[in-house]
């Protein structure tokens, strides 16, 4: 295994994974427990926004996560006045349980004045979108092979300069990971060839909650448990 990307927010790796592996894990990443807010009871609402809205933009924020049980929640209260011909809300007036407090809400303008608790609990992706800690996906490494012509092709290095460089007067592979390409893309640039093998590039992206590399390891751990649970049952 090779990693290619390894930061809180992201990792990403090189490995001969079997699809249906990778498929099995990009899935139970809807199975890691993440806190997300439920409801909201909305005690004033002057803006513009139905309460509705306003509780939808709730539930899209990312907070801090906290392994709670079932009957527990977390409250959070905002209590907010506009000024002058207009302020906007942050995330951050409902407390320092959110992760991007400089997300905006709603507008306010003077004379106008939105009161709410909200309630957070803990749940999974597979009931609701708003408990996903982040994206999993994943795609096969090409192998990119370029022959004594395909290093004259020294516009590739200006069209995908992500994957291609030129090595003085040569064009070279720069990273073959960041290459979404296939062989059709390659038919205007002989001697430049694109295949695939086994090998997979599996990447994991982090919303905030938890850091890349905990979703990757409770994804695991949610993927073993559930086979525990059908190995059970069958026997």
């Amino acid at each position: 295994m090779e990693i290619i990307t390894k930061t809180p927010e992201e990792i990403s790796f090189v490995s001969k994974m079997n699809i249906s592996l990778a498929n099995a894990l990009r899935r139970s990443v809807g199975e890691i427990p993440i806190l997300a807010i439920v409801e909201a009871d909305i005690y004033k609402n002057d803006s513009a926004l139905y309460d509705e809205i306003i509780a939808h933009r709730l539930g899209l924020l990312s907070l801090k996560n906290q392994k709670m049980k079932s009957d527990q929640s977390v409250e959070m209260k905002m209590k907010v006045k506009g000024k002058d011909e207009g302020i906007e809300i942050f995330a951050g007036e409902l407390g320092d349980d959110i992760i991007y407090p400089d997300t905006p809400l709603v507008l306010l303008r003077e004379g106008q004045e939105i009161e709410l608790v909200a309630r957070a609990k803990s749940g999974k992706g597979v009931d609701h979108a708003k408990f996903m800690p982040g994206l999993a996906f994943y795609k096969h490494l090409p192998k990119i092979k370029i022959s004594s012509e395909g290093e004259k092709q020294s516009e590739l290095a200006e069209v995908y300069p992500e994957v291609f460089e030129m090595f003085g007067e040569r064009l070279k592979v720069k990273n073959a990971a960041a290459c979404d390409l296939d062989q059709e893309d390659m038919a205007d640039y002989p001697g430049v060839s694109i295949e695939f093998d086994d090998n997979l590039v599996f990447s994991i992206e982090s919303w905030g909650q938890i850091e890349a590399k905990e979703i990757f390891s409770e994804t695991c751990k949610a993927l073993k448990g559930n086979l525990s649970e059908i190995s059970k049952t069958i026997k």
